[in-house]
């Protein structure tokens, strides 16, 4: 153990006076290790935070839940949109029928949404989602009221001109005033505000409660003809019931509720977040594949840029090799020595590589929205690629230096 550490130590002290001794030529040398590490690693950092925020939006919709809808979910490809077009839109009936027939499903509930101008005395504010929602969407869809309360069944019943909105519209449109028993208008027609949604912040894809409208469904099918807007059924599982198993049980009901012969394909799409989560993966092995393609160009620069000092080292010291062999050195001492130093040099250009991914993640956390963190995971893989090129590049000099007979190394170096 004691020879271990004594060689380890010497080993160290060659490298650290490679360094201090030829500093240019070995800062240079290491810039492709630097770079290579740099453009891996941020790559790595950039999407695990985007992959993080997509996976947050996403299970923000539910990993229980599935979407009953016209149009069918797609990432990438062919979109064969001509064999959709035609399909009828999930209605009020369908949902109905379905929460009456379903045995797994722990709620159901219909949503529709139109954009609209919303006002308040003099203030108004464009292009706001006005959504119709039945009694039970709050159990199928995330969200706390910061005041208020959310509608009776009999208001949602009775269609009553009533509406919840979202805090940043609550904010622009009221100012410092409570909003609450207050009434807006949509469509011309005065709504009383009952109930404020918690601030939430866009999540990855824009979406947002904070500038919304929820009305009941049944006011709001006054006002626009359902038939023509793009509606949804959302259907909660029941706990330990399955995604694969509500799927099962909602096409059977609604192929029977749509009275759709046994032969024919069904008409309507039952969407999950899973197809998203797995759009995405793709996605990200793809372009995390490009990284490690923009990075190894750099890498393998870095790599013989390494190799090129540790020759050099090997031709510089072959006088020093030949006396330590010479005193009773063996060959793995000298070829650990060299491969050692080129692991270390490695190690300070991945180090430095790292170092400037680390500032750049804290500046853009700090002035930016998007929050960057350079995770463990990644730490570890940058030193452990630095590493391998070290050692890769390092083998042949090492090799060749171990394998110098002392005699002629003596006396090459007179």
């Amino acid at each position: 153990m004691i020879l271990i550490l004594r060689l380890v130590r010497e080993s160290y002290l060659f490298a650290f006076q490679e360094i201090i001794v030829n500093k240019v030529r070995t800062i240079l040398s290491l810039l492709g290790i630097t770079i290579g590490i740099f453009c891996v690693i941020s790559v790595f950092t950039v999407f695990d935070a985007m992959e993080n925020s997509i996976r947050k939006s996403i299970a923000s919709l539910g990993t229980n839940v599935l979407y009953i809808q016209k149009w069918p979910w797609a990432m990438g490809g062919d979109y064969p949109w001509w064999k959709y077009w035609q399909r009828p839109e999930a209605s009020l009936d369908d949902m109905r029928e379905v929460e009456k027939r379903s045995a797994l499903a722990d709620a159901v509930a219909y949503m529709v949404q139109v954009n609209k101008t919303v006002k308040y005395q003099n203030n108004y504010i464009e292009n706001i989602g006005v959504m119709g929602v039945s009694q039970d969407f709050d159990k199928v869809w995330k969200f706390e009221l910061a005041d208020g309360r959310y509608f009776s069944l009999s208001e949602s019943a009775s269609g009553k001109n009533i509406a919840i909105i979202g805090a940043d519209l609550a904010t622009d449109l009221f100012r410092e005033g409570d909003p609450i028993g207050k009434k807006i208008k949509i469509f011309g027609r005065n709504i009383e505000v009952i109930g404020v949604i918690t601030k939430e912040g866009e999540d990855f894809f824009g979406n947002s409660n904070d500038k919304a409208v929820y009305l009941p469904v049944n006011y709001f099918k006054t006002l626009v003809d359902l038939r023509d807007m793009g509606s949804t059924i959302v259907v909660k599982a029941k706990p330990l019931v399955s995604n694969a198993e509500l799927r099962d049980e909602l096409t059977g009901l609604m192929r029977s509720i749509r009275k759709q012969k046994p032969a024919a394909e069904d008409n309507f799409a039952i969407n999950e977040t899973d197809i998203i989560s797995k759009g995405f993966d793709s996605l990200f092995s793809v372009i995390a594949m490009v990284g490690w393609i923009i990075g190894g160009f750099s890498l393998l620069v870095g790599g013989f840029g390494i190799a090129n000092i540790m020759f050099v080292s090997v031709k510089e010291r072959t006088n020093i090799i030949g006396i330590q062999k010479a005193l009773g050195a063996k060959n793995y001492f000298i070829l650990f020595q060299f491969l050692f130093e080129a692991v270390f040099l490695s190690l300070i250009g991945g180090a430095v590589g790292l170092l400037i991914i680390l500032i750049i993640t804290l500046l853009v956390s700090h002035f930016t929205g998007f929050h960057l963190v350079l995770t463990q995971g990644n730490i570890i893989l940058g030193i452990g690629v630095s590493a391998v090129i070290g050692l890769i590049s390092g083998i042949l000099p090492a090799w060749s230096a171990s394998k110098l007979d002392p005699v002629e190394a003596m006396r090459t170096g007179m």
